[in-house]
């Protein structure tokens, strides 16, 4: 990872006008009929329409038909076409590539087929322009949306955006639609952690982007389906699949450095202290909530197969440990958002202190019921447990978020809002060295 890569996205701020603003890439394998009727479309209607300098980068990936000399003949004919030649195969490969190399601040693709309706053009990339947004995507599955195609296509599309809500959580609408923008200092830092380089590539993008904070704008487009298209559904959905397994479980485990890619404090007007609202406080209830009933299910779990070979209060204290070392760290990534190794243990044995106030409030309440004589049924203790633990909980919150993961240290380890944009900028990238000969 490059030094660039290591330092923290510099604030938003709107583009100069002057000079290449904007790099359309076309990502092409075996098109060779549609080509060129597609790329002569979009520079007339961004010769008309876009109010700055532009570039159309056909990607040729891989393709075995004459789409790398129709490709060829618009480089030469065209002055704002330029062709690229790569030898492998995979749409993320290509972006990947082409958008590495680009030096224009905003970086744009859409499908060859422009099923997109272009007026979304201008709305798509006019936030990242103005350093409104980090990234802009067209969405079939708005509100305003105009989109026309076959019901198997509508249902494989709305299904995998479910697939996406549930199982990572996603909040955009529509991860497929083939109409995308990200600014360039953004895809410079996000680019690296990308590992797909097939069709899952962008929706990997969005969902590291989403959950790193960064701001995504969505436009409602008018879209009319490809009836020729080349995609194999059954592949490309079970690659999908693997991509949302991999992605997930990196996510859950803390792979991925996203706290790199955050902007820079004060820049969110959430960020900015208001007098008298704990900022944050809402989303951090919310979180230990979801994590607090998550651990408690474990624990009874725990309890009551430990339960069943050994004491009430032996069981008690060894489910109480491993569902509290859980619950700390998952408090820590999800709830406070803190990242990274530094710290981590003495946080874990500040939480293990919390633990022990924890033990004692369960035990305690245990011995009194045990004290009260008698032989207490299962459903009595746990009944017992559930109460006190619901007391212990609070307690808990209290404990974690003054003292184990304080609001002064989670919030130092975001850049100061003072520091220049420039400081950040990453460098011009090099001139590509795969362009087809003029």
């Amino acid at each position: 990872m490059t030094e660039a890569t290591r330092q923290p996205l510099p604030a938003r701020a709107p583009l100069p006008p002057q000079g290449i603003v904007l790099d359309v890439v076309i990502p092409v394998h075996n098109e060779e009929d549609d080509l060129e009727a597609c790329v002569r479309r979009l520079h007339a209607h961004l010769t008309a329409t876009f109010p700055y300098g532009f570039r159309i980068t056909v990607a040729d990936n891989a393709s075995t038909d004459r789409t790398p000399e129709v490709s060829a003949l618009l480089d030469d004919a065209l002055d704002e076409v330029t062709a690229v030649r790569l030898e492998e195969k995979g749409r993320g490969r290509a972006l990947r590539t082409v958008w590495s190399m680009s030096e224009a601040p905003v970086l744009a693709y859409m499908d060859v087929d422009l099923s997109t309706d272009l007026n979304a053009l201008l709305p798509l990339v006019a936030p990242l322009i103005s350093g409104h947004s980090d990234l802009a995507i067209g969405t079939r599955l708005a509100g305003g949306s105009r989109v026309v195609r076959g019901p198997k296509r509508e249902f494989i599309s709305r299904a995998y955006n479910v697939l996406l809500r549930t199982g990572l959580a996603a909040r955009f609408s529509d991860a497929q639609c083939g109409f995308k923008a990200v600014r360039q200092d953004v895809a410079e830092r996000l680019l690296p952690l990308v590992e797909d380089s097939g069709w899952f590539f962008d929706t990997e993008l969005l969902v590291l982007a989403e959950r790193a904070g960064l701001r995504i704008h969505e436009v409602p487009v008018d879209w009319v389906d490809d009836p020729d298209s080349s995609v194999h559904i059954v592949r490309t959905a079970t690659e999908d699949l693997r991509g949302v397994w991999r992605v997930g479980r990196a996510l859950a485990t803390g792979a991925l450095p996203l706290d790199r890619l955050r902007r820079p404090f004060g820049d969110d007007p959430r960020d900015r202290a208001v007098a008298g609202v704990p900022r944050g406080l809402a989303r951090q209830v919310l979180g230990f909530c979801a994590v607090g009933v998550l651990s408690t299910g474990f624990y009874l779990a725990l309890y009551s197969l430990l339960r069943a070979v050994t004491g009430p209060q032996e069981a008690n204290a060894a489910a109480l440990l491993l569902s509290a070392l859980a619950n700390t760290a998952a408090n820590r990534r999800l709830t406070f958002g803190v990242r990274g190794r530094d710290r981590a243990v003495r946080q874990q044995a500040q939480g293990l202190v919390v633990f022990a106030i924890g033990l004692a409030l369960t035990s305690g309440s245990l011995a009194a019921l045990h004290a009260a004589g008698g032989s207490p049924t299962h459903g009595a203790e746990l009944s017992v447990l559930i109460t006190a633990n619901l007391a212990a909980t609070v307690l808990r919150f209290l404990l974690l978020r003054a003292w184990v993961f304080p609001a002064d240290r989670t919030t130092a380890q975001a850049p100061s809002a003072t520091a220049t944009p420039s400081a950040a900028a990453p460098a011009p990238a090099p001139a590509p060295a795969t362009r087809n000969d003029r």
